[in-house]
């Protein structure tokens, strides 16, 4: 007997030395789906390019999981582009992937072997009721998952759930928590500075300006939200039932808008628009801004005669730290409430305590 408990003894103790298996890791997307890993992303192929500050906000070495990485990123913000390869040289030897009008490189990116692909909502399209399409479904038969996230649709609502998101899948979920904390805790700034006001300036954002036929504009979510919760509204959201669309000059005139403002990038520094983000000085943004309040159709409009025109980053409408947009904004239009509210101090404390690479530029600026 007592030897038979002696190796039952045993028995129960390395059992309890074996190793633990891991329970798999499972997160919701931006489409509702449920996506599971089998362990924390090792290789990731991050389609939606343009998602690497997100990422680097959770893992400042995310760069070392990546297997490839969309072109958006370097097409569409080249300076972001621009400055995180300075701090990751390996940026710049990492496979490219590009969505074109074939569709999705579905074989390219198995080819990769990741462990997980992130697309934004644009590449990974249309889906059925069962969250499902045949790009997706080819990906889950290569045994590959995928997340889909949107930090453009409706950022202020999506910025925290798309962190969590992504946090978990990398095993940051402590970095996502704090990081979408420290948003909350700002746009509750701004909310309470505003419960006061008494007025709702009409706002016409007037996105890549310069560089387009006048005048493209956000309609619903996007830019719109930013100036709903800066405690504005947004002048073009009646004549745009969808995202974004055009906005004729006779009809701008015709709203005659008390607040303009304009966005820019980089991407436009070769095309006569409004250059404004990482890399940018204030001499550049400022001639860049006066060179469109002088197109003489918008200099018709009260708002640039009266100084009320101004330049914010395009960048602003796919970025996680999209408050900052909401901080100007407020600032522009709400000046005697927000006195207390300091943009320039909120991305210092971002670039300190969060971005893996600082956000060093000018991304608003007002007319002289």
């Amino acid at each position: 007997m007592g030897r038979l408990i002696r190796a039952l003894t045993a028995a129960v103790l390395l059992l309890g030395a074996a190793p633990a298996i891991a329970a798999p890791i499972t997160a919701t997307d931006s489409l509702g789906r449920t996506v599971t890993l089998e362990a924390p992303a090792r290789r990731i192929l991050l389609a939606a390019g343009r998602g690497l500050p997100a990422l680097a906000i959770l893992d400042r070495t995310v760069v070392d999981r990546l297997v490839g990485i969309g072109r958006d990123l370097q097409r569409q913000s080249p300076d972001i582009h621009k400055a995180y390869a300075a701090y990751f040289p390996r940026l710049s030897t990492l496979p490219v992937i590009e969505t074109g009008p074939g569709g999705f490189p579905t074989e390219q990116a198995i080819a990769l072997a990741p462990d997980l692909v992130i697309l934004d909502r644009t590449q990974a399209g249309g889906v059925a009721s069962d969250g499902v399409n045949p790009l997706l479904r080819a990906l889950a038969a290569a045994g590959i998952p995928v997340a889909v996230i949107d930090l453009h649709g409706h950022p202020l609502r999506d910025t925290g759930p798309v962190m969590r998101l992504l946090g978990r899948l990398l095993e940051r979920d402590q970095e996502a928590e704090a990081f979408t904390s420290f948003i909350g805790a700002h746009l509750a700034a701004v909310a309470a500075r505003l419960q006061d006001r008494n007025t709702q300036p009409v706002v016409f954002l007037h996105a890549h300006a310069g560089a387009t036929p006048c005048c493209f504009s956000p309609g619903q979510g996007t830019f719109s939200d930013d100036i709903q919760a800066a405690g504005g509204r947004n002048a073009a959201a009646a004549l745009l039932p969808g995202a974004s669309g055009q906005v004729s000059a006779e009809a701008l005139l015709g709203l005659d808008p008390a607040v303009y403002v304009a966005t820019g990038g980089t991407h436009l520094a070769d095309k006569g628009g409004l250059v404004l983000g990482t890399g940018v000085d204030r001499e550049t943004a400022q001639a860049a801004l006066a060179a469109v309040l002088q197109t003489p159709r918008l200099a018709q409009l009260s708002a640039i005669r009266s100084g009320r025109a101004y330049g914010l980053w395009q960048g602003f409408s796919v970025s996680p730290v999209n408050v900052l947009a909401v901080e100007v904004l407020a600032k522009w239009l709400h000046p005697d409430l927000t006195r207390d509210v300091d943009p320039d101090a909120t991305l210092a404390e971002l670039n300190t305590r969060f971005l893996a690479v600082p956000m060093d530029g000018t991304y608003w600026i007002s007319p002289q």
